[in-house]
Formats: C-alpha cells, sequence, structure tokens
C-alpha cells in the first residue's frame, strides 16, 4: 500500500481564532452593505382610508383624485376626477395604483428613480423623490369603458343621434354614469 503524504497542520497561534472570527464578521458586514446598496428603489405606499375590492391592474384606466409636492412641500400638481391609464404614467405611480383599492385614500412616496430620474419635468426639478396624497375614485379596464362607449352611442342613436358623439372621442370617464 501507498503512503500518501502527509502535510503537518502548524499550530495556531494565539488570537489566531479571533482574528478568523473579526474577519467573517467584516465580510458579512461588507456583502449586507453591498447588497442593500443595489436594491432597487421602492415605491412607499401608506394606507390613510382602507379601500375595498381588487387592485387595478396595468391596463386598466384610474380615475384619481391627487396631489403631487415635492420633498420640500411644494406643490407641483394637483388634480380632482382625472381619468388616467396606467401604462401613461411614471413607472413609481403605476407600480403605487397597483397596490390601491377602489374608494382608499393614500400617501405614497416615490423615488427620483422612479419617478423622472436625472430629467427636469416642468415644475419638477431633476432627481426629485416624489409624494402623492391619492385617492381612487373608481377604475376599469379597457374592454368595460369600450362597452359602455358602445351602449351611450346605441342609446343616443335610438333617441335621434341628438348629442352622439363621433366614434372617435374619448370614451366616458370611470364612473361617470
Amino acid at each position: 500500500m501507498t503512503e500518501i503524504t502527509r502535510v503537518p497542520l502548524q499550530p495556531l497561534s494565539k488570537g489566531s481564532v479571533s482574528k478568523i472570527w473579526l474577519g467573517t464578521l467584516v465580510a458579512v458586514l461588507v456583502g449586507g452593505t453591498v447588497a442593500v446598496a443595489a436594491r432597487p428603489p421602492l415605491v412607499g405606499v401608506k394606507t390613510l382610508k382602507a379601500g375595498e375590492g381588487p387592485n387595478p391592474t396595468v391596463a386598466d384606466l384610474v380615475m384619481v383624485n391627487y396631489v403631487g409636492k415635492l420633498d420640500n412641500g411644494t406643490v407641483f400638481d394637483q388634480n380632482k376626477n382625472v381619468v388616467m391609464q396606467m401604462q401613461g404614467t411614471i413607472p413609481g405611480f403605476a407600480k403605487a395604483l397597483a397596490q390601491t383599492q377602489r374608494g382608499g385614500k393614500y400617501l405614497v412616496k416615490i423615488p427620483a428613480k422612479l419617478a423622472y430620474g436625472d430629467h427636469a419635468a416642468g415644475a419638477i426639478p431633476a432627481n426629485s423623490n416624489l409624494t402623492f396624497e391619492l385617492e381612487v375614485i373608481d377604475f376599469r379596464n379597457q374592454a368595460e369603458v369600450e362597452m359602455q362607449r358602445r351602449m351611450m352611442e346605441r342609446m343616443m342613436r335610438a333617441q335621434g343621434g341628438a348629442g352622439a358623439a363621433p366614434s372617435g372621442e374619448a370614451p366616458a370617464a370611470p364612473g361617470a354614469e
């Protein structure tokens, strides 16, 4: 039988085990810091008044009331009963809307990377975090809005066509009956 070459282990000097544990701790801390720094920005949604029902989807039209503010409290935009497509908003606003429900009121904080990033937009300076006071009034999917529009056109034609909207015009707002 052949003998395997043995490598003698050197005895550990006093304090070496402590140094190994200290090095391991430092490596874990550095790794954790890198992981936190690499984390994608998140949208903060705080519920002020709970809504009910399902959440809107990316393809929905949403009717909202909102007030948009900068970090310093300056109001840059506000609107009531505005209808918007979720796909047509900034990424952070769409992510926030997807976490809301019909009838709810929310405080939404959007980091600059999910807002306008390093580009200025009107009264919003580049690299600005945005805060919205948001109330979701109603939402409907595109098929429901289109069906409602067609029903309205049929009703108008049945009444003699007075006031019928041409088929190319925007559909009625969700919730506006």
